[in-house]
């Protein structure tokens, strides 16, 4: 199965190229939009 992929994708570089390209495309696109609201808690802990 690997060994058929691998040949598949050794013929087909073009092909290869742009789905890689297309792939890192959209998931450049996703980082961006990622709303990141992420500020750590510095209080201290109380019970």
């Amino acid at each position: 199965m690997i060994e058929a992929i691998l040949r598949f994708s050794i013929k087909q570089r073009v092909l290869i190229l742009i789905f890689t390209a297309l792939l890192l495309g959209t998931g450049l696109y996703a980082a961006t939009r990622l709303p990141i609201d992420a500020v750590p808690d510095i209080t201290n802990k109380q019970v």
